[in-house]
């Protein structure tokens, strides 16, 4: 897994995107190795990247601990999040003793750990365009967003959606809410449908008819897939683009492939001085 994350993060360098964020498996699992790649990025590449901070299974000194290793490091922007419970999404979650209660919780907690290392980072949060599978209604929803907002974030990056008034609503709600920051569309790139079923039936994501239809016989057409998978994420990011939207939040998992292949049909290209 390793191996294919640096594969991946040498192969998508040359695109020059603002930042790549890393994150880890649900409950902490590869936390270690994820934060000494997180490192090595920003050392050995000319990215910038984002590490995930999350609540889950340690002490506010155990992350921000963390955060100050990144900070040495050269990691300047965190991505900050409660994160899944360790038995996974669909879990109750629990509180760590001595630890952060939420992502409003670790964003203030960012904040005020050394001012003077606090207000230099950059830190992005998380949001759902179709409510986080524990929400209690939209109101909830926006005020917990609002919330964040208020304790430091600078931008939230939204769960992964296919149909562009999707993110729109979702904006305006944000927006009639006090919510000003930036709200990046979250843009999936999975090809493997079951897969895609998977997790969104986990995180609440819906699923179009016309995107099943779409992948319908093609369990064993891998290529076939991967074509379809890159212009339907191009089209969305077309649909988003032409009412206004200018950053998108690629999930790769570490499929640089994918990445390149829409990033292409979207008439982007590698930066010469990064690819030389």
């Amino acid at each position: 897994m390793a191996n294919r994350l640096w594969d991946t993060v040498q192969r998508l360098e040359p695109m020059a995107p603002d930042f790549v964020s890393v994150t880890y498996g649900a409950g902490g699992s590869t936390r270690e190795r994820t934060h000494e790649t997180v490192k090595r990025i920003a050392q050995e590449t000319s990215l910038k990247p984002a590490g995930h901070l999350t609540c889950v299974s340690a002490t506010k000194a155990e992350v921000l601990a963390v955060a100050e290793e990144y900070w040495q490091a050269g990691v300047k922007h965190i991505v900050a999040l409660r994160g899944d419970p360790p038995a996974g999404m669909g879990a109750e979650f629990e509180v760590h003793p001595g630890g952060f209660r939420d992502a409003v919780d670790l964003v203030k907690g960012l904040r005020e750990h050394r001012p003077e290392l606090g207000k230099c980072f950059e830190i992005s949060v998380s949001c759902y365009p179709e409510l986080h599978p524990e929400s209690q209604g939209w109101e909830a929803e926006i005020a917990y967003l609002k919330a964040k907002q208020d304790a430091g974030a600078d931008r939230a990056i939204t769960q992964f959606f296919f149909e562009p008034e999707t993110y729109l609503n979702f904006l305006d709600k944000a927006r009639a809410g006090g919510v000003t920051m930036p709200i990046v569309p979250g843009i999936m790139l999975q090809a493997n449908f079951r897969g895609l079923q998977r997790i969104s039936g986990l995180c609440g994501a819906t699923i179009p008819d016309w995107l099943a239809d779409l992948y319908d016989g093609l369990d064993d057409d891998e290529e076939t897939r991967e074509l379809v998978t890159a212009n339907v994420a191009a089209d969305l990011c077309r649909k988003l683009a032409e009412q206004g939207v200018e950053n998108f939040h690629f999930y790769t998992l570490n499929r640089a492939g994918l990445a390149l292949s829409t990033c292409r049909l979207l008439g982007l290209k590698p930066h010469p001085a990064e690819a030389a």
